[in-house]
């Protein structure tokens, strides 16, 4: 003889579904984003340009200064190099004056070029045992 016959029940999904299955990884998101990280560095690297272009302005500006006061101030280096020269040269014509005075005919300070033009003068610059020597 055969079992009686129980009626069939089929294994069916819970009503709503079953939950979902986890397959993907649950990382949380750390740190800015992207977007947040490439404007952060554009704000950085813009801040960095602008402090570079007042400080070339600044060192513009200063040299600018230094070449006005520079230009101002030629007349006044040029007073005190032909000062200095003319000091040399009386120098230098006392040097001449002890050197050649046993020379008959000799003119200190005559000029050794033969022509009309301007010559810098030729300042000797000597230590103290080439001026001691006489």
């Amino acid at each position: 003889m055969s079992a009686p016959q129980q009626p069939y029940v089929q294994d069916m999904p819970p009503q709503g579904g079953f939950a979902r299955v986890q397959y993907k990884r649950n990382i949380p998101a750390r740190g800015p984003s992207g977007a947040a990280l490439f404007a952060g560095l554009t704000a950085i690297v813009a801040y960095g340009w602008y402090w570079n272009i007042q400080g070339i302005r600044e060192r513009r500006e200063i040299r600018r200064e230094q070449t006005w006061a520079r230009i101002h101030l030629v007349p006044m280096l040029q007073a005190e190099q032909d000062r200095h020269e003319a000091r040399m040269l009386a120098q230098q014509e006392e040097i001449e004056r002890k050197a050649m005075k046993d020379v008959p005919g000799w003119k200190v300070g005559e000029k050794v070029y033969h022509t009309d033009r301007y010559v810098p003068p030729t300042v000797l610059v000597a230590d103290n045992k080439f001026l001691n020597l006489f």
